[in-house]
């Protein structure tokens, strides 16, 4: 996926602040916090994750399904790994 190469260090941080909003979760559920602020927390991991999912579902999308010069084969790949992908996300 040479793609994720050119935003590697993006998607690193990204996948770094998720860690950590997982961690103020984990925190909050040890520290017995009102419901109310693990949910908010929870909430806002999700969102990041989702963002995440986007960014690199967007990538995929450009690399292996739109990009000028593939090959129907490889845009009939692509597709299939990104139908994959969202179904197995979905559930």
């Amino acid at each position: 996926m040479g793609h994720t190469t050119a935003n590697k260090q993006q998607l690193i941080n990204r996948v770094r602040r998720i860690a950590g909003q997982v961690e103020a979760i984990e925190r909050s559920l040890m520290e017995e916090a009102d419901c109310s602020v693990t949910l908010q927390r929870v909430a806002a991991a999700r969102g990041a994750i989702n963002g995440l999912m986007d960014e690199i579902v967007e990538d995929h999308l450009r690399e292996h399904v739109a990009k000028p010069g593939l090959t129907d084969e490889q845009r009939a790949a692509g597709a299939e790994e990104l139908v994959a992908v969202i179904r197995r996300y979905n559930k």
